[in-house]
């Protein structure tokens, strides 16, 4: 059933509203006026109203920031499995989720889902209907758990990978995220530095008509250029940024990109690692799922977001619809660590493929999680050394004259 959202008055005439699933805006007009509400405007998914007045237009400003967070669709999928597994039916465990669901957008989703499955369409066609929430991924392990019968099963299997993933990204988002303050602080104090307090202070050298250090005026310039031209400079900085995005956009800058971020020092291995750990972890996941191998390869490609390794990946999906073994092809490419190859040849000899990559996706992401911790307290030192370099040298550029006067005076 659809879910309506609407807005009416209660029995002391006060203004009320909510959200509830009905057949049609009339059946829910008759359900609120047993409970004492007078409905005034009804509208299905924040895009139609229905009123006495007619058919309208309704924009809904809230419902377009509105979107699901990949923990929900983890905590849904774990309920999910829970209630599957307890032999509820899947059109009641759909209800359950759509009453007990805290995002709008997700129960309006979950909502449109159900409504297809009671109307006879699969569980992944109808969550395939909506790629913003439910990802090819997802869609796939599901319409395979169905094939075979062991939905509960590879619902359980993809909530305990979903919940990896949002752990991992959680920890590599909550990693960046002291850096990037301290970096915007820098930048907040020497700003104000150089705008403020630095031209107050040259003008005394201004006066004296004397031949500055090199480091002194290097700072008066900056300090003029950066206090007169500062709205040229961020207009500058924004269309610099537009064109890098635009740039790194295209096939021929992406794959540029990719290839140089790979090589970067300490950043490029740590993509690697955590390229390498989800690439296993997803694969096995579907594999262990009953997708087959093709289908889980072209799936897992996209999940890279780097065009190098996507390539490598593609290369061996050609291989083995050639005959050939993912081991060697991987090999070849030279992207992916001897150690993650050679575990895989071994688990494609011995028919336990999908238990290798567990323990290859296990590996990397606790090395993942060791360098996330160094880089983290390498970091600290790092960037309270570059912040008093500046500092000090602005200081030292505005002591400097200040101490040869002195001596002159002296």
């Amino acid at each position: 059933m659809p879910v309506y959202s609407f807005r009416g008055l209660d029995a002391r005439g006060k203004t009320t509203s909510g959200m509830r699933d009905a057949e049609s805006p009339r059946v829910l007009r008759r359900l609120l006026r047993k409970e004492g509400v007078f409905v005034t405007d009804v509208a299905e998914a924040a895009q139609r109203v229905v009123s006495g007045k007619g058919l309208q237009r309704e924009v809904d400003i809230k419902g377009m920031f509105d979107h699901v967070r990949p923990q929900d669709v983890a905590v849904l999928t774990r309920q999910m499995a829970t209630l599957t597994k307890a032999g509820i039916p899947l059109a009641e465990t759909l209800t359950a989720l759509v009453e007990q669901a805290t995002s709008p957008k997700l129960r309006r989703t979950l909502a449109d889902v159900r409504r297809k499955v009671n109307e006879g369409t699969s569980l992944a066609d109808a969550m395939g209907g909506h790629p913003k929430v439910f990802t090819d991924l997802y869609v796939n392990m599901v319409r395979a758990g169905e094939t075979a019968g062991n939905l509960d099963q590879v619902l359980a299997r993809l909530a305990e990978f979903l919940d990896s993933q949002v752990k991992l990204r959680s920890k590599v988002q909550g990693a960046m995220v002291y850096p990037i303050v301290m970096a915007l602080v820098g930048m907040a104090i020497t700003g104000m530095l150089m705008v403020v307090v630095v031209p107050k202070i040259t003008e005394i050298f201004d006066d004296m008509g004397k031949s500055l250090p090199w480091n002194t005026q290097l700072l008066i310039f900056v300090s003029r250029i950066t206090g007169d031209w500062w709205w040229l400079i961020i207009i500058l900085s924004g269309l610099g940024y537009y064109a890098f995005r635009r740039w790194k956009r295209s096939p021929r800058g992406k794959a540029r990109w990719d290839r140089f971020t790979l090589r970067v020092w300490v950043v490029g291995p740590l993509l690697r690692m955590v390229a390498v750990g989800r690439f296993a972890r997803t694969l096995g996941t579907l594999l262990s799922s009953g997708v087959p191998v093709l289908k889980a390869l072209e799936i897992v490609k996209h999940l890279l977001e780097n065009d190098v390794l996507i390539k490598a990946v593609e290369d061996a999906r050609v291989a083995i619809r050639e005959g050939e073994s993912i081991a060697s092809q991987l090999a070849k490419s030279g992207q992916f660590p001897p150690m993650v190859t050679r575990m895989i040849a071994v688990g494609e000899r011995s028919g336990q493929l999908e238990g290798m990559l567990e323990n290859v996706a296990d590996a990397y992401e606790g090395e993942v999680e060791l360098k996330i911790g160094r880089l983290t307290t390498l970091m600290e030192p790092l960037l309270i050394l570059v912040m008093g370099g500046v500092v000090g040298f602005i200081v030292f550029s505005i002591l400097m004259p200040i101490l040869e006067m002195n001596e002159l005076v002296g």
